[in-house]
């Protein structure tokens, strides 16, 4: 039995996310990592932000993973669930809308991203919590985080000018 086998599951999927933003961070992109759970528990894709190597600005690892799975159905994405690093910024939480994504699940907020990366040009956070954009829109998406996990504010440190 593995030591996370008690572990909340949002907490071990949470940890996935972050391992992923780490991973992304060592490849020279920004520290974030999203992946999507089926209802069973497994991992149905994963993502690492990709704005540096793809030369993309909307390469988000949230957006890059509903883009992995828009072969599916609605009704599948809906029964989905989105773990990430850090609450989806505003394009992302559109992105996530727009997919059909049911449920998102982050550790760091925004307001505490917002406040690390002060005014970095490479990361302008915007004050818009992910809540408020999917309370404007006509699916209901069931939105948990923040979590407390230290290893989500870790990831960033000295990552940021902090201006």
């Amino acid at each position: 039995m593995s030591p996370d086998s008690h572990e909340d599951p949002d907490i071990t999927h949470l940890r996935q996310a972050i391992d992923l933003a780490a991973r992304a961070r060592t490849r020279g992109d920004h520290p974030f990592g999203s992946l999507l759970v089926a209802p069973d528990g497994s991992v149905v894709a994963e993502a690492m932000n990709s704005v540096d190597t793809s030369g993309d600005p909307t390469g988000h690892a949230e957006t890059n993973v509903v883009r992995a799975v828009g072969h599916l159905d609605l009704d599948t994405r809906a029964e989905l669930t989105l773990y990430t690093s850090t609450e989806p910024c505003a394009m992302c939480a559109g992105a996530i809308y727009w997919a059909g994504v049911g449920t998102v699940v982050y550790a760091l907020g925004e307001d505490d991203l917002r406040e690390m990366t002060g005014d970095d040009p490479a990361n302008p956070t915007l004050a818009m919590p992910c809540r408020r954009i999917f309370e404007a829109g006509s699916r209901p998406i069931v939105v948990r985080g923040p979590f407390a996990i230290d290893a989500a504010h870790e990831v960033h440190d000295g990552f940021w000018q902090h201006s």
